[in-house]
């Protein structure tokens, strides 16, 4: 008994001292992650950690606007290798849209067509779109504005010549380190940090601005921090208001933020929603801004964002992912554990994959084998 009662006030004074630590050397962001992540049995984020954050509410629309079904709604099986790829990789949402109605659905591990589940990065496709509706509303200039036009910590060295459009094109330049497995690299600390806007101004420009693509969920948060100081609104409110109640969003939705104190919403990521609504999204850059006859977003700003900026980086524009397959172009929104809204325009489809998992192989890899999968399962229901 007597060795117990040490050992825990060893413990005790262990976890005291580690407690100070953590404070003293700036890294008490940790302690969220433990209790948030780690403790509940992930080494990463999982689609309903959103709960153990802070969140704010973007409202539904007064107006929703339900997909119709498909006059064949349904009528396909999904094939045995999308089956096997759905059960083991923990796919929780399964869609094909095709000439906007809901051609086939299905929903998985207890979540329906209403359940909410993090975007993670393709949160970052909304951020680059409320870039345009901010140009377009006359707030910024061009793609081409500096960023040390609002944010006054870029103002210097090779900071001075970094645009709006490098952050959405992901060529800032900074020394953002992209490591999502490492408790101590700055993509975590972004994660759990209560105060986002600090680690964002901590970041230093070390490469030429606007010279390649480097994907980095840093550029998109001081992007969410330009257009907030340009609109004089909160990105959540702005996200309301441009697209997801004109959009008809059936649903509300809730995007994450550092803290109540600072309310800065963690714009790399983190809007909690469901599969029909994310689509809304897709279909908009489909039809090239356009939403029921009325132009909710330019649509040469639409075309630049789908079309590569760098032609030794075919696969990325302004916030969007592009890719070629069965010889056709696609375009799309990607987050972490493999959440997709995949677009081909010509044929008119709309593929979304929501889920826990990307599979085997690097989940930091720009286009996992998963992806391929979901796209050729897809077109061979539908052929079929």
């Amino acid at each position: 008994m007597k060795y117990l009662k040490k050992l825990l006030k060893f413990i005790i004074l262990f976890l005291g001292l580690l407690i100070i630590v953590l404070y003293i050397t700036d890294t008490d962001y940790l302690i969220k992650a433990v209790r948030t992540i780690y403790l509940k049995g992930h080494t990463t984020a999982f689609l309903e950690d959103y709960k153990e954050f802070d969140n704010q509410t973007i409202e539904a629309s007064a107006n929703p606007i339900a997909w119709s079904n498909h006059k064949d709604y349904n009528s396909a099986q999904p094939t045995e290798i999308l089956k096997k790829a759905n059960k083991n990789w923990g796919t929780i949402a399964y869609l094909i849209i095709k000439n906007d109605s809901i051609w086939f659905e299905n929903y998985y591990d207890g979540f329906g067509e209403d359940s909410k589940s993090n975007s993670f990065s393709m949160a970052k496709s909304y951020v680059s779109g409320l870039l345009g509706k901010a140009i377009m509303d006359g707030h910024i200039k061009s793609l081409d504005q500096p960023v040390c036009d609002f944010l006054p910590a870029f103002c210097e060295g090779k900071a001075f010549t970094m645009t709006v459009g490098d952050l959405s094109s992901m060529a800032s330049g900074t020394n953002w380190d992209e490591a999502y497995y490492s408790p101590l690299s700055i993509t975590t600390r972004a994660y759990f940090d209560d105060d986002l806007a600090k680690v964002m101004n901590g970041l230093k420009v070390v490469d030429e601005p606007g010279q390649r693509f480097k994907y980095a969920s840093g550029d998109t948060q001081m992007l969410a921090m330009v257009i907030e100081k340009a609109t004089g609104k909160k990105l959540y409110n702005y996200l309301e208001e441009s697209f997801w109640k004109p959009l008809g969003s059936e649903n509300s939705t809730l995007w994450q933020v550092d803290s109540e104190d600072h309310d800065l919403v963690k714009a790399y990521c983190c809007i909690a929603s469901n599969a029909k609504d994310f689509a809304r999204f897709g279909k908009l850059y489909k039809d090239h801004g356009k939403w029921n006859g009325q132009q909710l977003l330019d649509s040469a700003f639409v075309a630049k964002s789908v079309t590569p900026r760098f032609p030794e980086s075919p696969e990325y524009g302004y916030g969007w992912w592009l890719i070629e397959h069965l010889g056709k172009p696609f375009f799309m929104m990607q987050g972490h554990l493999g959440q997709y809204v995949i677009v081909q325009p010509d044929d008119n489809i709309i593929i979304v994959r929501l889920g826990h998992s990307k599979g085997p192989g690097n989940p930091l890899e720009s286009y996992t084998d998963d992806i391929y999968i979901y796209i050729e399962e897809a077109y061979e229901m539908l052929n079929n």
